[in-house]
């Protein structure tokens, strides 16, 4: 008879936790321009965006003040879509990513 000896494995398993890597935002930027006239900039905003009057008055205000708004982040398609429909409206717009 011969013996056999059977040996029992032991092994745990280790579950790593996925890191969530959650990317930045796009910013849809908009310049001051001495062409576009102020009422137009927040109509503008209002159409493309469907923001309030208030709301895109003061994103115009910010735009003729500073120099420039951010007034849209979100995913980058989006922000690239919302750039190109404020470019055909005539104003300087701009993508870039959330620092």
């Amino acid at each position: 008879m011969s013996s056999v000896k059977h040996e029992r494995s032991t092994s745990t398993a280790t579950l790593n936790q996925e890191e969530v890597v959650t990317e930045k935002s796009w910013n849809v930027v908009v310049w001051d321009d001495p062409v576009t006239p102020m009422p137009v900039v927040a109509l503008i905003f209002r159409k493309i965006f469907g923001y309030s009057n208030n709301k895109a008055t003061q994103l115009m205000m910010t735009v003729h003040h500073q120099g420039r708004a951010i007034v849209w982040s979100g995913v980058r398609d989006r922000a690239e879509g919302y750039c190109v429909k404020l470019q055909a409206n005539g104003l300087l717009s701009t993508v870039e990513q959330d620092s």
